[in-house]
């Protein structure tokens, strides 16, 4: 089996995080995907419980893109990838990561170590992905995606949080956009009986 392991915030998940699990096995680079949303990224904080964007992980979840709710604790990929193993020890293992996050590989924990592994990279913008994956002497076991999406977590944040819910909605899944409205996330003020248009 080949598992596609998926680590970040997810602060808050977004339609272009499903659409990516979503093609990853439609087109077969993985058999299904786990999302591994952490408490705390080494480079990131988040002003939402962990609690809440697992709940949000949750209502997107499907047979084949599962959401692992024990591991968010570690904030390092590398430590993931050891729990995950345990798990898994017969499956093929493959690291999902934007294009942007190949620049400054190289700063990961234990990064050498990563680099046994498949990556899959999704490209974003006009990143150089194969000179960066040649710096690291990363020559086989990694497929570049193209994926174009001009959707981010930090811009839904700020559209949320200037009450332009409309354009925001367009972002999110449905479900997770109500949970985001009832639960006023995001300095969101109280708009539960705001309609949802998608």
């Amino acid at each position: 089996m080949q598992i596609g392991i998926y680590n970040g915030t997810f602060n808050p998940v977004h339609k272009a995080h499903l659409k990516i699990c979503q093609k990853l096995i439609k087109k077969g680079y993985v058999d299904k995907i786990i999302i591994i949303p952490t408490e705390k990224y080494w480079d990131k904080e988040s002003e939402v419980s962990i609690k809440k964007r697992i709940a949000m992980l949750k209502l997107i979840a499907t047979d084949k893109i599962t959401i692992n709710t024990k591991l968010y604790h570690l904030s390092k990929t590398y430590e993931v990838l050891e729990e995950i193993k345990k798990l898994y020890p017969t499956a093929k293992l493959s690291i999902i990561i934007g294009a942007d996050n190949i620049i400054d590989f190289a700063k990961w924990y234990k990064y050498e170590e990563l680099l046994k592994y498949n990556l899959i990279i999704m490209q974003r913008k006009k990143i150089n992905i194969k000179k960066h994956l040649n710096t690291l002497n990363k020559v086989n076991d990694y497929k570049i995606i193209k994926f174009k999406s001009a959707i981010s977590s930090s811009k839904i944040r700020k559209l949320l949080k200037e009450n332009k819910l409309k354009k925001a909605s367009k972002y999110l899944d449905k479900k997770v956009y109500k949970y985001i409205l009832e639960n006023n996330l995001y300095g969101v003020k109280n708009v539960k009986s705001y309609k949802i248009n998608q």
